[in-house]
C-alpha cells in the first residue's frame, strides 16, 4: 500500500513513523517532508501548499490514501481535490477545515449551537474594531479570521496594545487577507488542556489529552511561539472533566458541523480552558497539533492508518483507538531567536540522542544539504520525545536526549513539564 503524507514538520513526522507500523504499508510518500523524514519515507520537493502539484504527483504515483496534516491545504482544499480523484483522504474537506481556517466561522457556529467559549464582537471595519477596543474590559484578546503561521492571536494587557492588534491586522495587512475581519473575545482565566480528538463526522474517539508550553522561556516568560515542548497526558484533565467535555463540547461540536452541511472528518483539536465556570472552547484546529502529535501518538496502541481509513470511510463507531497507560514528554530544541528572526543552515549533531532508551527525535526544521549533512532548517528544528511509565520518567527521557542535541545557536527550555509534575504531586 502506498501512502501519501503532505507536510514537512514534527508532526508530520511522528505520523510518518507511526504509519510505517503497519505492515500492509510499502511506500509513503512526504510532501515535502525533511531531513528526518527522509530516512522513513521518499521525499519530493513539493510544497505543502502546492494543491496542482500535490494532485498530479498523487495521481501519477498511483497513491492508496493520502493524509493531508497541515492547516494550509487543508484550507485550500487539498482534500476536495484529492477525493475527486478517488483518492481515499484522512483529513477536512475545505467547507469543514473553515472550523480553523476562520474564527468569525468557528465562533458563530459555538453561539448558534451553544458550546461554551468567551464572549466576543465581530469585526469587518478597522475603525469600529479601534473604538470598541477603546471601551471593552481589559485585558482583552485580538484575532485575526483567518490562517496566520499561529502568530494571529494577540493577548492585549492594554488599550494601546489592543489598539495596536488592530492597526497591524486590520489596516498594515500584516497578516494578508487573513486580517480582514477580526474577532476581538473576553479573555478567560484558567489552565489550559489541548485534546486531539479522531472524528468521522458521526463518531467522535478523543486520544489522550496534552499541555502544551508556549512561551519561549522558562517559566511561561517571553513571546509565544508555536510550542517549545508538551507533555501528556495531561494531569488536569480527569475523567470528569472529559465526560463534561464530551457531553458539552465534542459531540455538540460534531453534531453542528453536520447540521451545517459540512461534517467533520479527520483530526479535530480542542484548544480548552478550564475556567471556573467549566470547560470553555479556546479554539479548533483541523488537524493534528504540533508538538502535542509527538506526545500523543507514541501513547497510542491502536494502528494509526487502520483509524484514518475507518475515519475516511465512516465506520470509527467500530473501530478501537486505544492508548498505554504511560507518559510522554517532548522538548524542542529551537534556532537561536525563535520565534523572531534565525539562521538557518547551521550543522546537528544529534550526537547519542537516538540511542537514549526509550527516546525519539522528531525532525521538525531539518534538512539535508548537497554533501547529505543534517542542517537547520527551521525556527523549531527537533523535538526530542522520551516515553515512561510515569510522567517523571518520560521528562527524564527526552531531556536525557535533548542535551545531547548541538548546532549553532541551540537552545531549549528547561522546565517542559515541571507545572505537570507539580500539579500531579498536589493530586496524589
Amino acid at each position: 500500500m502506498d501512502i501519501l503524507v503532505i507536510g514537512g514538520g514534527g508532526r508530520e513526522h511522528a505520523i510518518v513513523e507511526k504509519l510505517r507500523q503497519n505492515p500492509e504499508v510499502e511506500t509513503i510518500y512526504a510532501l515535502p517532508g525533511n531531513g528526518g523524514i527522509a530516512a522513513q519515507a521518499q521525499c519530493v520537493d513539493i510544497k505543502a501548499t502546492d494543491i496542482e502539484g500535490i494532485v498530479g504527483f498523487a495521481q501519477s504515483h498511483k497513491v492508496d490514501f493520502a493524509v493531508v496534516a497541515p492547516d494550509d491545504p487543508l484550507a485550500l482544499g487539498a482534500v476536495d481535490r484529492l477525493e475527486a480523484l478517488g483518492i481515499p483522504c484522512f483529513g477536512p474537506n475545505k467547507a469543514a477545515a473553515r472550523i480553523e481556517a476562520s474564527k468569525v466561522f468557528a465562533k458563530g457556529l459555538m453561539e448558534k449551537y451553544h458550546i461554551p467559549t468567551a464572549k466576543c464582537r465581530v469585526f469587518h471595519q478597522a475603525q469600529e474594531a479601534l473604538n470598541y477596543v477603546d471601551s471593552c474590559p481589559l485585558p482583552t484578546v485580538v484575532k485575526a479570521d483567518g490562517l496566520a503561521l499561529g502568530k494571529g492571536v494577540l493577548i492585549c494587557q492594554t488599550r494601546e496594545e489592543a489598539r495596536e492588534a488592530v492597526q497591524a491586522m486590520m489596516v498594515d495587512k500584516r497578516f494578508g487577507d487573513s486580517g480582514s475581519r477580526v474577532v476581538v473575545e473576553e479573555f478567560l482565566q484558567g489552565p489550559e488542556v489541548s485534546v486531539l480528538a479522531f472524528t468521522d463526522g458521526k463518531t467522535i474517539k478523543p486520544m489522550v489529552s496534552s499541555m502544551d508550553h508556549k512561551r519561549a522561556g522558562d517559566g511561561d516568560t517571553g513571546l509565544n511561539t508555536g510550542g517549545m515542548g508538551t507533555i501528556a497526558p495531561n494531569p488536569l484533565y480527569t475523567p470528569e472533566i472529559a465526560q463534561r467535555c464530551m457531553e458539552e463540547i465534542f459531540l455538540p461540536t460534531i453534531r453542528a458541523m453536520a447540521q451545517e452541511g459540512c461534517p467533520f472528518k479527520g483530526c479535530l483539536y480542542f484548544g480548552l480552558m478550564l475556567t471556573q465556570d467549566g470547560p470553555k472552547v479556546i479554539e479548533y484546529n483541523c488537524r493534528f497539533g504540533d508538538p502535542e502529535t509527538q506526545v500523543v501518538l507514541p501513547l497510542m496502541t491502536s494502528d494509526l492508518l487502520s483509524v484514518m481509513q475507518a475515519v475516511a470511510a465512516g465506520n470509527l463507531a467500530d473501530t478501537p483507538v486505544e492508548f498505554s497507560k504511560g507518559a510522554a514528554c517532548c522538548v524542542m530544541v529551537v534556532s537561536g531567536g525563535y520565534p523572531g528572526a534565525y539562521a538557518k543552515g547551521k550543522a546537528i549533531d544529534v550526537g547519542g540522542a537516538e540511542q537514549v532508551p526509550g527516546a525519539t527525535l522528531y525532525h521538525s526544521g531539518t534538512a539535508l544539504d548537497a554533501q547529505g549533512r543534517l542542517v537547520t532548517a527551521g525556527g523549531r528544528v527537533l523535538g526530542a520525545c522520551g516515553v515512561g511509565p510515569t510522567l517523571e520518567q518520560a521528562i527524564h527521557t527526552a531531556y536525557q536526549a535533548a542535551e545531547q542535541i548541538r548546532f549553532q545557536g541551540a537552545f531549549m527550555r528547561r522546565d517542559i513539564g515541571k507545572k505537570a509534575l507539580e500539579l500531579a504531586r498536589l493530586q496524589a
